[in-house]
């Protein structure tokens, strides 16, 4: 009796243990497929927080990182990084990718690989109306702020070399404007969608094209070097521009 009850225990363990290892496998075949994106969440439209409505980052970078997600079978999800520690970010695999309006520069490239171009946009100067400065040449003598490893620090660096300046960097990008104000920047070097956005706001700031600058890099998805994501984002990306729904996203967000 005792070897038939020793017996049946031991069928019963088997046929669980077997059950056990079924669920988890249908399991995680059932889990989706998740990506996490990072982005700097300072810079409207591209990716920012209305704080009026929500706590959410909404954006052109995050409805277009949705699109491309849902058509390659992923959720994104995003987490808001200071500009200057995205690229940090996916070097240490705390991101699958990153959107922030970034701009595929050759130093970037040593680092990480980029998706083709899905926004061109141009760099304008920002200053005060009643600054008297309306050329990089009036920037002699001042002070100009840009982001943190931003191609923006990069275009003040150029114009340095030709015009006497001083460059100043901070982390956000509202933190340019306020210095602007406080008049410890005398202007400041922002991509013309976002700057746009200050200064339909406050009338008391002016702009111009910044023409030294890179204004023709554009915007790239950035990934890890040697990613299989790349190619995948980058086949769909060019379908959207093939079909008009990244336009319809650009209309959405920029109006143009």
């Amino acid at each position: 009796m005792k070897k038939i009850m020793a017996l049946m225990l031991l069928m019963i363990a088997i046929l669980a243990g077997c059950g056990t290892s079924t669920d988890d496998n249908s399991g995680s075949s059932s889990d989706k497929k998740e990506l996490i994106m990072g982005t700097s969440a300072d810079y409207p439209p591209f990716e920012y927080i209305d704080s009026a409505t929500s706590e959410e980052i909404i954006g052109f970078d995050i409805d277009l990182a949705n699109a491309l997600g849902e058509k390659l079978g992923y959720t994104i999800k995003v987490k808001d990084f200071d500009f200057s520690g995205l690229i940090p970010a996916i070097q240490a695999g705390q991101v699958d990718l990153v959107m922030s309006g970034m701009s595929p520069t050759a130093e970037r490239k040593e680092n990480v690989d980029f998706s083709d171009i899905y926004y061109t946009a141009k760099d304008l100067v920002i200053t005060k109306k009643d600054s008297n400065i309306n050329s990089v040449e009036d920037l002699k003598g001042k002070t100009i702020g840009v982001q943190l490893a931003s191609i923006q620090e990069d275009a003040a660096n150029e114009i340095a070399k030709t015009v006497d300046v001083k460059v100043e960097n901070r982390d956000r990008i509202p933190q340019l404007v306020e210095e602007i104000k406080a008049g410890r920047f005398d202007a400041a070097i922002i991509e013309d969608v976002v700057a746009q956005g200050y200064l339909k706001k406050d009338d008391t700031l002016s702009s111009f094209t910044a023409t030294e600058a890179n204004d023709d890099a554009g915007s790239a998805i950035a990934f890890p070097k040697d990613s299989e994501l790349t190619e995948k984002f980058n086949e769909e990306l060019n379908k959207m521009k093939e079909n008009g729904e990244l336009d319809k996203l650009i209309v959405k967000w920029f109006g143009n």
